[in-house]
């Protein structure tokens, strides 16, 4: 079995700050990390290889400091690493990021394709899908569980609201897993040696991809959508506290409830 893992390269954004002016993010200084979801991807991804016997691969889109992410996936046990960059594909919105690589993915093998439900910089939830989409693979998404691997198959346990599904895919598929699917590995100290003296990270740029990709697909110029402002979570306001017994305390409450219209 040849299995993809799609991975990103995103700042920790229990650090993230952005700019009160432009609303950009300032990544300066901020530390990267492999986005939380894919890594439990990765983890599937490696647990499969162990328990069946397969080859994995990561792909990733974005500047050459990705190398980083990937080289971390090598050491974790994957045996091959893609990073798709070009100028070209800058200012990607989730459309054209997910269409580049789409295109990436079609000159390699593969038999199962794993993303991350959604990356932490974004939270759209989108990219996935929409590979699936532009390879015309089935695909399962908010997968909490790999419960069997068969021949020609996968069976999963999706989640959903309060309870869950249990799916039967024929491969090759697509999948979209959650942070909470598994408990992803250290590196080893022999892997993370192999990963910089012994293994590659094979760069993709537009001219390699461009007999496969339209051109009015990618980048700035291949995006449908644009952000108009992007902003933090504002902290709560410093409430009241109010020293009165029950009844009181009911009072309070419902005229709180009133005057926003509310009851």
């Amino acid at each position: 079995m040849n299995i993809i893992v799609c991975i990103k390269q995103v700042p920790d954004t229990t650090e993230v700050k952005l700019d009160p002016v432009t609303g950009t993010l300032i990544r300066e200084g901020v530390p990267s990390i492999i986005n939380p979801d894919d890594k439990a991807g990765l983890e599937a991804a490696l647990r499969i290889k162990e328990q069946n016997g397969a080859r994995v691969t990561v792909v990733s889109m974005g500047p050459m400091q990705a190398d980083v992410a990937l080289r971390e996936a090598l050491a974790m046990g994957a045996d091959e690493a893609y990073l798709i960059s070009d100028r070209a594909f800058g200012g990607a919105d989730t459309w054209a990021t997910s269409y580049t690589i789409a295109a990436a993915i079609r000159t390699l093998d593969y038999d199962l394709i794993i993303a991350g439900r959604q990356a932490i910089d974004g939270d759209t939830a989108q990219v996935g899908p929409q590979i699936a989409q532009h390879l015309g693979l089935p695909q399962v998404s908010y997968v909490e569980a790999v419960e069997r691997v068969e021949a020609g198959s996968l069976v999963l346990r999706r989640q959903f609201e309060d309870r869950y599904h249990i799916v039967e895919v024929a491969t090759p598929c697509v999948i979209t897993v959650l942070s909470e699917l598994n408990k992803p590995r250290y590196m080893s100290v022999s892997g993370v040696m192999d990963a910089y003296r012994e293994k590659t990270v094979n760069v993709l740029t537009l001219a390699q991809l461009e007999s496969v990709i339209d051109k009015g697909n990618i980048g700035l110029g291949g995006s449908p959508t644009r952000v108009k402002q992007s902003f933090t979570k504002q902290p709560k306001a410093k409430g009241e506290k109010y020293e009165v017994d029950a009844d009181e305390a009911v009072r309070l409450i419902v005229e709180w409830l009133e005057a926003r219209h509310i009851i």
